[in-house]
């Protein structure tokens, strides 16, 4: 069979057709119904390397072979293919075949040729080569696949057109439900969302947000938004242009943002809290000595009254306790600063509910403050530093009395608890007007105060806040029901099972009276301590410098020896650093008196000597116990 070639209207040849097929870059091919060439043109010739005089009037099998016909006709397939189409029927098929030079992915379509009469008598099958194009795609798939960022290709509708995995699991929308919604549905920008009623249909026109960097919202397919950067790039087709957005999930940046902030401000807070410990220790060590000395005057002088003047024994009992109280309040203070773990034992909530009361009644009472107590019988005992414990009620009653005084009558302050799980829960709240949401968090920082001038430091609720942290609590603001604060503290209950943390307090024993050497630069300190070693029974020598002692160490043993840490000249760490050299076994019979150990110096210091200390101010219990100590290390 030869192929028919008619013109109409152009008087084009037959030679002249041929020339025009072989400028097809694709392969044609015309065959009989058995199989024979009748017409290739030159893309067809080229690709079998064969002449066109070679291949007409031979089927494909016999130009290539068996082997490789195998290979490059997928059979029955393409067999069905050639059938229909010789049945009059119109046949495609796309897909990959093996070639003569490797795997090659091709489209092919079989048209019906028929003679004059309308019979078919051939087939043309026409293929094209599409491998370049399909690694493209592929290449193209597996990139935007394995992207990072949402990519979203729409055009100049807005209609998305393409939508990656990243897209589908970032948006929460399948890539066959996304096709053909508008961009805006994605990306809450203004430009994007008016698309649809804007087409950028002008070419030249680019629009203002391509090419630029631009952070907004992205919207999920349920509505919720998250963070994120969009950055969108502009491709030119022949018959259109499409945009692509890559869209990048901002939530992990803002999160680590917001991190890195926090843990700024937690630096910050803790450069705060090291200032704040520098001056805790200044305050302390001006405070300390001249407390020790009216804390132990106060005692000794309560004790001397008792006979020759009862009628004062109320006053002086008086002295001592407001001097306990600064005592306390400045060791909660070093304690805080130190941030040590704090001395634990079991405390019933209602005593220290009734101690904190009987110190504050008089100033309650002259504010017209009316407190009102819902204690339970049976709350459970709490670990706890008691004079800390107290500390805390104490600055959260001053401060509802301090807000109290300003507004009118009534003025209630309400002390209740309740017991949880594995917490005791103490509420104190007043009917004030209360603290603005904005500060709630922020008057636990130090310093931070909305009390007029004069009135306060704004450390009270920071100190608070520390000591029921120490204990592994917490101190919590809440707004109570009559409008005004209500502060909570949840405090970790002692186990029922657990045995009672009993205080060992240290007696004095019949012994003889034994020497001992007090060494303080101030005086008057080393005159109390040396008053109150003599109730326990020892004979004391009283020196004011390190040099002093240093003679009379040198040519006597004492049972006792009590060294002020820090003194001008030479001071606690090189008195026993002499005493470690010249009289070893005197070693033993060191006891440190300091009024701050803050230091990273006299922390380390004493850490090594391993000798016990005597903290100002200092009450006569504590002297006995440091005593005991001593005596406990001393060999038998």
């Amino acid at each position: 069979m030869t192929a028919q070639v008619e013109s109409v209207g152009l008087g084009i040849s037959e030679a002249g057709l041929h020339v025009m097929l072989d400028t097809i870059p694709a392969r044609l091919a015309l065959v009989d119904r058995q199989g024979r060439h009748s017409y290739v043109n030159a893309a067809y010739c080229d690709y079998l390397r064969m002449p066109a005089s070679a291949l007409l009037g031979r089927t494909i099998r016999e130009i290539i072979g068996e082997e490789i016909y195998a290979r490059m006709r997928p059979d029955p397939i393409h067999r069905q293919l050639f059938e229909r189409c010789l049945a009059g029927e119109t046949t495609v098929w796309e897909g990959w075949l093996g070639y003569l030079e490797g795997e090659r992915y091709v489209h092919r379509t079989y048209y019906p040729y028929r003679d004059a009469t309308g019979e078919v008598v051939g087939v043309v099958g026409y293929s094209r080569d599409l491998t370049e194009l399909k690694s493209s795609e592929a290449q193209y798939a597996a990139i935007t696949a394995a992207a990072l960022d949402c990519i979203i290709v729409f055009d100049e509708t807005g209609q998305v057109v393409e939508f990656n995995p990243t897209a589908e699991h970032s948006l929460g929308l399948s890539r066959a439900a996304a096709i053909g919604r508008p961009v805006g549905s994605f990306v809450d920008l203004v430009a994007l969302r008016s698309l649809g009623q804007t087409p950028c249909t002008a070419p030249q026109a680019t629009p203002d947000w391509v090419g630029r960097r631009i952070e907004t919202d992205a919207l999920r397919a349920d509505g919720t938004r998250f963070p994120a950067e969009l950055a969108v790039g502009e491709v030119h087709l022949p018959s259109r242009r499409l945009f692509t957005a890559y869209l990048r999930d901002l939530t992990s940046v803002r999160q680590a943002e917001a991190e890195i902030q926090r843990q700024r401000e937690a630096l910050h807070e803790n450069e705060k809290m090291a200032a704040f410990g520098s001056l805790l220790a200044g305050v302390a060590h001006e405070l300390n000595n001249p407390l020790s000395i009216v804390m132990g005057n106060a005692m000794m002088l309560g004790e001397e009254v008792k006979e020759l003047a009862p009628v004062l024994i109320p006053r002086t009992d008086r002295i001592q306790a407001a001097a306990e109280r600064c005592g306390r309040i400045v060791r909660s203070f070093l304690a805080l600063a130190r941030q040590n773990r704090s001395q634990v034992k079991p405390m019933a909530i209602g005593t220290a509910v009734q101690t904190a009361l009987e110190l504050l009644a008089y100033s309650l009472r002259g504010s017209g403050v009316e407190v009102e107590r819902d204690l339970p019988d049976d709350l459970p005992m709490v670990p706890c530093d008691h004079d800390q414990f107290n500390q805390v009620l104490s600055n959260l009653l001053v401060n509802a009395r301090q807000v109290l005084e300003a507004q009118p009558q009534p003025r209630r302050i309400r002390i209740s608890a309740v017991v949880e799980a594995a917490h005791v829960q103490l509420a104190v709240a007043d009917n004030g007007p209360g603290v603005p949401e904005a500060l709630r968090e922020q008057i636990f920082d130090p310093f931070f105060t909305t009390k007029p001038a004069g009135i306060g430091m704004g450390i009270g609720l920071a100190v608070s806040r520390s000591i029921v942290e120490v204990h592994g609590g917490t101190l919590t603001l809440e707004g109570a029901e009559e409008g005004g604060a209500r502060f909570i503290i949840r405090l970790p209950r002692r186990d029922p099972g657990e045995a009672a943390v009993e205080e060992t307090a240290a007696v004095a024993v019949g012994i003889q009276r034994q020497p001992a050497l007090v060494l303080d630069d101030e005086a008057e300190i080393a005159v109390l301590l040396a008053d109150m070693l003599a109730r326990e029974g020892y004979d004391c020598d009283v020196v004011d410098s390190g040099e002093a002692a240093l003679e009379l160490l040198a040519g006597r043993d004492y049972a006792v020896i009590l060294c002020d840490l820090r003194m001008p000249g030479i001071d606690g760490p090189a008195v026993f650093q002499w005493i470690s050299q010249h009289r070893p076994h005197l070693c033993q019979c060191v006891g440190f008196v300091t009024g701050d150990t803050l230091g990273s110096a006299a922390e380390a210091f004493l850490a090594r000597a391993a000798r016990p200390v005597l903290e100002k101010p200092f009450m006569p219990a504590s002297v006995r116990q440091l005593l005991a100590e001593i005596r406990a290390a001393l060999p038998r």
